[in-house]
């Protein structure tokens, strides 16, 4: 046993790949230079993971995959064995060249030839049957009205009785936020949040000198008794909530809660800001606080997480009317206007459909992957929701977030560390994990599994594998 654990350990130090993949890649290696012979008992589990100091379930999963691949066979109460005749076909597996990114919260992109062919011809037919000098003028703030009325219909069952006099179409709901913030508060003001929240409205409360009071939640979102007391004891002058696939968290507001939290805003008037760029993707739409609250509530999503985020417009809903001069007023002072080609083609693609259609597709895929996710990760804890696309993974002891960040940095795959989203207590021992984006499900298989081999290893074990 002792040449054979001396060459794999060697091949498993020199791989790239998860340590249970680089065993199968060993086994593979030795029978096809005839260093293993067919029929030739293998060590047993126990043996082998002593043998090259991994743990039981990774030279299980070696197996398992070897196996797989035809290249052995476990006999019940005999041991595992060499193949008399190996599976014609690749011995090895071929993985993906370079870092896989799953820091990015992009939705994936579904190969459905449909659904592309309908994308590119929704923007050739818009380019050829449009005014191009019509497309390169400075355009109204805030959309014409019937791109307004083309967003008021989809936001509809979201925010009932919205007509477009109450929304304007703005270059990216980024935009829509920051101008929310100017509007609502000033330097030293604060404005209340989830203590875990998008990372986005970090950055906007730095730059305009804003305090974000970050509130304790759990898996269905911010604390209405945190809330209430932060309310009577120092009122803040907005809420920011991301009531649903909380990013990174996932947290799902249920309708209680929804309800308490609009009852708390009511009773201080507190005016809310409902960012729900994932509004969209659940099967059952969640009541939104612009519906509890019309009053009180903007309501702020877009395009990005449920068609692309390249198409850069996003929709914004006003409590009154009120504010639909000094919310443009602040859109208009940093971005001008929404880009008038990308208008058209949002109007175009919400009465024609294919947003809707879209949708569904990055539902269904996002669906696959959480499905992958679940097969693959079986070690790991974390939280996730079936039609998201990222997953909040909690770091096990003893390795620590940044530690773990760089393990799988260091084998080419790209998560987020706690402390990016972290806005009030220590950040928590946790990464987020994007499942979506340009990589196939082969690749996304492939950086979950490194991800589950290095869960199953301590940082030890690791540092005497590499």
């Amino acid at each position: 046993m002792s040449n054979e654990a001396s060459r794999w350990s060697a091949a498993i130090r020199a791989s790239s790949k998860p340590a249970y993949l680089a065993i199968a890649d060993a086994l593979a290696d030795d029978i096809q230079s005839g260093k293993l012979a067919a029929h030739q008992r293998l060590p047993t589990l126990r043996v082998l993971a002593d043998a090259l100091k991994l743990n039981f379930t990774t030279v299980a999963r070696g197996y398992a995959e070897a196996q797989q691949r035809g290249l052995i066979d476990t006999r019940a109460g005999s041991g595992t064995f060499v193949r008399e005749t190996v599976r014609s076909g690749p011995l090895r597996r071929a993985l993906p060249a370079g870092l896989v990114d799953m820091t990015m919260n992009m939705p994936p992109e579904p190969q459905d030839r449909a659904l592309l062919n309908r994308l590119r011809e929704g923007v050739a037919s818009l380019w050829s049957d449009a005014d191009p000098y019509a497309l390169l003028r400075y355009q109204e703030f805030g959309g014409q009205p019937e791109d307004r009325e083309a967003g008021a219909h989809w936001l509809a069952p979201h925010v009932p009785g919205i007509t477009g006099s109450r929304v304007l179409v703005c270059p990216g709901a980024q935009g829509a936020l920051l101008a929310l913030f100017t509007v609502l508060a000033r330097p030293g003001d604060s404005i209340a949040c989830e203590a875990v929240t998008y990372p986005g409205i970090k950055g906007l409360a730095a730059q305009l000198g804003i305090r974000l009071v970050g509130l304790p939640a759990d898996d269905e979102g911010i604390d209405p008794e945190a809330l209430g007391a932060l309310c009577a004891a120092d009122l803040p002058k907005a809420l920011y909530v991301n009531p649903t696939f909380n990013n990174p968290t996932t947290a799902t507001m249920s309708r209680e809660r929804r309800e308490a939290v609009a009852d708390i805003a009511r009773r201080y008037s507190l005016p809310i800001i409902e960012d729900d760029p994932y509004g969209m993707l659940p099967a059952t739409t969640p009541v939104s606080l612009a519906a509890l609250a019309p009053e009180l509530t903007f309501y702020v999503t877009g395009f990005a997480k449920c068609l692309g985020a390249g198409l850069r417009i996003g929709y914004v809903t006003l409590p009154n009317a009120r504010y639909s001069a000094r919310v443009a007023a602040a859109m208009r002072t940093t971005t001008v206007m929404a880009a008038p080609f990308m208008v058209r083609l949002a109007t175009r693609w919400l009465n024609d459909g294919t947003v809707q259609a879209a949708t569904e597709a990055i539902r269904v895929e996002s669906r696959a992957r959480q499905q992958m996710a679940s097969e693959v990760l079986k070690q790991a804890r974390y939280l996730a929701r079936p039609e998201a696309f990222h997953l909040w993974l909690s770091v096990p002891a003893p390795w620590t977030r940044i530690e773990f960040a760089t393990h799988l940095r260091a084998h080419g795959v790209g998560v987020v560390v706690s402390d990016t989203f972290t806005t009030a207590g220590p950040a928590p021992e946790a990464v987020r994990v994007c499942l979506g984006g340009p990589a196939s499900r082969e690749e996304c298989r492939h950086t979950l599994e490194i991800i589950e081999d290095a869960i199953e290893q301590s940082p030890a074990m690791v540092s005497r594998v590499m």
